[in-house]
């Protein structure tokens, strides 16, 4: 058994794995009208996935973290970096890597693809296909609130020197 973590807003924490954000924007691994869902295997790098993206001046106070268990037996696959053209950690995901998602969502072989954290390359995020057989098997625990430190939003005080 492993567990996955995803944030989000309170509002869409009924259905946090349906893979509805994904399909109306896209993302890194995969194109606007392609239903994954994008989770983390820690939920340090979650919170760090969805770090990158808040409005430092404006962060929102109602998200809430998703968490999932994945039985052993989920049929899984991983997309390994040197399978990625050597600019795949640009800030603006290149858009050939959105064909990686695609596919796997269009082919429905895995339920589950690992793919290396553009962020934190060592480790992997999961993009879940919702309409896998096995997505059935997923087991989603109660959401929690979640709320990120405020010193990540604040400017770090001035040291005195002795």
């Amino acid at each position: 058994m492993s567990r996955v973590y995803r944030i989000l807003r309170k509002k869409f924490a009924g259905s946090p794995f349906d893979g509805e954000g994904a399909y109306r924007y896209g993302g890194r691994w995969s194109s606007a009208g392609t239903r994954v869902s994008y989770a983390s295997e820690h939920q340090s790098l979650a919170m760090l996935e969805y770090f990158v993206h808040l409005d430092k001046d404006d962060p929102p106070d109602d998200l809430v973290l998703a968490i999932a268990d994945i039985p052993a037996g989920v049929s899984r696959a991983r997309l390994e970096p040197t399978h990625l053209p050597s600019h795949w950690r640009d800030p603006a995901a290149p858009s050939e890597l959105a064909r990686f998602g695609d596919e796997f969502a269009r082919e429905a072989r895995h339920c589950l693809l690992f793919v290396p954290s553009a962020l934190a390359p060592s480790e992997n995020n999961v993009l879940i296909n919702p309409a896998h057989p096995d997505s059935k098997r997923i087991k989603l625990l109660d959401a929690e609130p979640l709320h990120y430190d405020p010193r990540l939003f604040s400017k770090p005080a001035r040291r005195r020197h002795r």
